[in-house]
Protein backbone atom coordinates (compact mmCIF):
# COMPACT_ATOMS: atom_id res chain seq x y z
CA UNK A 1 0.00 0.00 0.00
CA UNK A 2 1.28 3.46 -0.93
CA UNK A 3 1.58 6.49 1.31
CA UNK A 4 -0.40 9.64 0.55
CA UNK A 5 2.79 11.26 -0.75
CA UNK A 6 3.50 8.31 -3.04
CA UNK A 7 -0.03 8.52 -4.48
CA UNK A 8 0.35 12.25 -5.06
CA UNK A 9 3.78 11.76 -6.68
CA UNK A 10 2.44 9.03 -8.98
CA UNK A 11 -0.45 11.30 -9.99
CA UNK A 12 2.04 14.07 -10.81
CA UNK A 13 4.14 11.69 -12.92
CA UNK A 14 1.10 10.34 -14.75
CA UNK A 15 -0.46 13.74 -15.40
CA UNK A 16 2.88 15.13 -16.57
CA UNK A 17 3.28 12.23 -19.04
CA UNK A 18 -0.30 12.77 -20.22
CA UNK A 19 0.34 16.48 -20.82
CA UNK A 20 3.53 15.70 -22.77
CA UNK A 21 1.98 12.98 -24.92
CA UNK A 22 -1.52 14.38 -25.41
CA UNK A 23 -1.06 18.15 -25.27
CA UNK A 24 2.43 18.36 -26.74
CA UNK A 25 4.29 19.73 -23.74
CA UNK A 26 4.55 19.07 -20.05
CA UNK A 27 4.02 21.52 -17.22
CA UNK A 28 6.91 23.44 -15.73
CA UNK A 29 5.62 22.55 -12.27
CA UNK A 30 2.96 20.14 -11.03
CA UNK A 31 1.49 19.37 -7.62
CA UNK A 32 -1.23 16.94 -6.54
CA UNK A 33 -3.17 17.13 -3.30
CA UNK A 34 -5.30 14.27 -2.03
CA UNK A 35 -7.98 15.66 0.26
CA UNK A 36 -10.24 12.81 1.35
CA UNK A 37 -12.25 11.87 -1.75
CA UNK A 38 -10.99 14.87 -3.77
CA UNK A 39 -7.82 14.90 -5.82
CA UNK A 40 -6.63 18.35 -6.90
CA UNK A 41 -3.91 18.61 -9.54
CA UNK A 42 -2.30 22.01 -10.17
CA UNK A 43 -0.19 22.36 -13.30
CA UNK A 44 1.82 25.52 -13.90
CA UNK A 45 3.49 26.67 -17.10
CA UNK A 46 1.24 24.65 -19.41
CA UNK A 47 0.58 27.06 -22.27
CA UNK A 48 2.40 26.37 -25.52
CA UNK A 49 4.12 29.20 -27.36
CA UNK A 50 1.28 29.19 -29.92
CA UNK A 51 -1.34 29.43 -27.15
CA UNK A 52 0.51 32.32 -25.50
CA UNK A 53 0.69 34.11 -28.85
CA UNK A 54 -3.02 33.51 -29.50
CA UNK A 55 -4.00 34.99 -26.13
CA UNK A 56 -1.77 38.05 -26.67
CA UNK A 57 -2.76 38.87 -30.26
CA UNK A 58 -6.53 38.41 -30.21
CA UNK A 59 -8.86 40.66 -28.22
CA UNK A 60 -8.64 39.51 -24.56
CA UNK A 61 -12.07 37.91 -24.33
CA UNK A 62 -11.85 36.19 -27.70
CA UNK A 63 -8.38 34.68 -27.23
CA UNK A 64 -9.10 33.55 -23.68
CA UNK A 65 -12.47 32.04 -24.54
CA UNK A 66 -11.12 30.26 -27.61
CA UNK A 67 -8.21 28.75 -25.67
CA UNK A 68 -10.47 27.65 -22.80
CA UNK A 69 -12.91 26.02 -25.26
CA UNK A 70 -10.14 24.09 -27.01
CA UNK A 71 -8.51 22.94 -23.76
CA UNK A 72 -11.86 21.92 -22.28
CA UNK A 73 -12.70 19.90 -25.39
CA UNK A 74 -9.30 18.18 -25.31
CA UNK A 75 -9.75 17.25 -21.64
CA UNK A 76 -13.30 15.98 -22.26
CA UNK A 77 -12.06 13.84 -25.15
CA UNK A 78 -9.29 12.43 -22.96
CA UNK A 79 -11.55 11.91 -19.92
CA UNK A 80 -11.55 8.07 -20.15
CA UNK A 81 -7.74 8.05 -20.29
CA UNK A 82 -7.44 10.40 -17.32
CA UNK A 83 -10.02 8.51 -15.27
CA UNK A 84 -8.22 5.21 -15.96
CA UNK A 85 -4.93 6.81 -14.94
CA UNK A 86 -6.33 8.06 -11.63
CA UNK A 87 -8.19 4.81 -10.89
CA UNK A 88 -4.99 2.85 -11.53
CA UNK A 89 -2.98 5.00 -9.14
CA UNK A 90 -5.52 5.48 -6.34
CA UNK A 91 -7.44 2.21 -6.61
CA UNK A 92 -10.64 4.28 -6.52
CA UNK A 93 -13.06 5.11 -9.34
CA UNK A 94 -13.30 8.81 -10.25
CA UNK A 95 -16.89 10.08 -10.25
CA UNK A 96 -16.29 13.41 -11.95
CA UNK A 97 -13.58 15.57 -13.44
CA UNK A 98 -13.51 19.36 -13.29
CA UNK A 99 -11.09 21.49 -15.29
CA UNK A 100 -10.14 25.12 -15.76
CA UNK A 101 -7.17 26.99 -17.16
CA UNK A 102 -5.92 30.53 -16.57
CA UNK A 103 -4.61 32.23 -19.68
CA UNK A 104 -3.05 34.94 -17.52
CA UNK A 105 -1.10 32.70 -15.13
CA UNK A 106 -0.63 29.76 -17.52
CA UNK A 107 -2.00 27.55 -14.77
CA UNK A 108 -4.36 24.62 -15.11
CA UNK A 109 -6.43 22.92 -12.41
CA UNK A 110 -7.84 19.42 -12.75
CA UNK A 111 -10.01 18.18 -9.90
CA UNK A 112 -11.20 14.60 -9.58
CA UNK A 113 -14.09 13.70 -7.32
CA UNK A 114 -13.54 10.09 -6.24
CA UNK A 115 -16.11 7.47 -5.23
CA UNK A 116 -14.38 7.26 -1.85
CA UNK A 117 -11.18 8.32 -0.14
CA UNK A 118 -8.29 6.10 -1.27
CA UNK A 119 -6.64 3.91 1.33
CA UNK A 120 -3.03 4.67 2.09
CA UNK A 121 -0.54 3.89 4.80
CA UNK A 122 1.06 6.44 7.10
CA UNK A 123 4.52 7.58 6.07
CA UNK A 124 7.34 6.21 8.19
CA UNK A 125 8.70 8.72 10.64
CA UNK A 126 12.44 9.28 10.64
Amino acid sequence: MKTQGEIEAAVCDGMSRFEQEYMGRGPKEIRAHLLGDLLVVRLQGVLTAAEQHLVKTLPPDKGRDLLKQVRTQLIETARPTLEALIAGITGVKPLSLHHDISTVAGEELVIFSLSEAPLYRDAKKK
